[in-house]
């Protein structure tokens, strides 16, 4: 159970979204939208969000130059999670992590099976970190967005969710990197 983080200030985090669709817009862009008001709401920044067809290595490249921008903290990606074929996002992302977090991708089925019972199954969504840079793929309905985002991520983003949380171990996520 989370302690009271009383006493820790906010950090905010920088964030960008980036949408896997092949026929959706930015005005259609429901999920987007989804993840860009639970992202300001909470205080944190959006410093980045686009829109990429389901190509593995176009998701791959955006991943990358993401992680290489200085002012990118964490990605999450909507959409491209499925098991059909065109569903590539997860493999995308597993080309650019340098670490998976295995529990992620438990935890969101967790959450999933108390909302859509058995459907649950047919989700990938998983995370990574690459280059000092958080990495998450989530489905790309609007509902599994709020659920990844107030289950998890949300809590884990915010400095004073205690025992512990994402912010707290940020700077030393590229010291592998800084060693040399």
């Amino acid at each position: 159970m989370a302690q009271d983080g009383a006493g820790r200030g906010f950090i905010p985090v920088r964030f960008a979204v980036l949408t896997v669709s092949d026929t959706r817009t930015a005005d259609q862009d429901r999920s987007g939208d989804t993840l860009a008001e639970r992202i300001t709401q909470a205080g944190h920044l959006l410093v980045h969000r686009a829109i990429c067809r389901d190509e593995r290595a176009d998701i791959a490249a955006q991943l990358r130059a993401w992680v290489a921008a200085p002012g990118v903290d964490a990605v999450l990606t909507t959409g491209g999670t499925g098991l059909t074929g065109r569903d590539v996002t997860v493999e995308a992302h597993r080309d650019v992590y340098e670490k998976e977090i295995e529990a992620f991708g438990t935890l969101f089925t967790m959450i999933s099976v108390q909302k859509i019972g058995t459907s649950a199954i047919q989700s990938r969504a998983c995370a990574g970190v690459a280059g000092g840079t958080y990495l998450f793929a989530l489905p790309g309905s609007p509902s599994a967005c709020r659920d990844a985002w107030d289950g998890i991520l949300g809590p884990q983003f915010d400095y004073r969710h205690r025992p512990c949380n994402f912010v707290e171990i940020m700077p030393r996520l590229d010291e592998h990197l800084r060693r040399k």
